[in-house]
């Protein structure tokens, strides 16, 4: 079982809510002593991974925008300069 602190449930509340999607039970601790135990609401019940659509994404960021390769081997070429130093 892990645990986590009131502070923690506050302040990193996905990464405790990604523990009990797993199906982790979670203790809560307030002032060091127990306080409280979250528990998965249904065992075993999977949840779907939502779908990720991609080309939508790209859509609302770059519009209908089709880049030359001249743009794409300068914005590379700007990448590559970046990593060196």
């Amino acid at each position: 079982m892990k645990t986590a602190n009131v502070a923690d449930l506050r302040n990193n509340f996905a990464l405790i809510a990604a523990w009990i999607g797993d199906g982790e039970t979670v203790a809560i601790h307030k002032r060091g002593k127990p306080f409280a135990k979250l528990i998965p609401a249904a065992e075993g019940v999977e949840r779907p991974m939502p779908k990720i659509d991609f080309a939508g994404r790209l859509r609302k960021i770059w519009g209908e925008r089709v880049f030359s390769e001249e743009e794409v081997a300068a914005m590379r070429a700007a990448e590559l300069e970046g990593e060196e130093g």
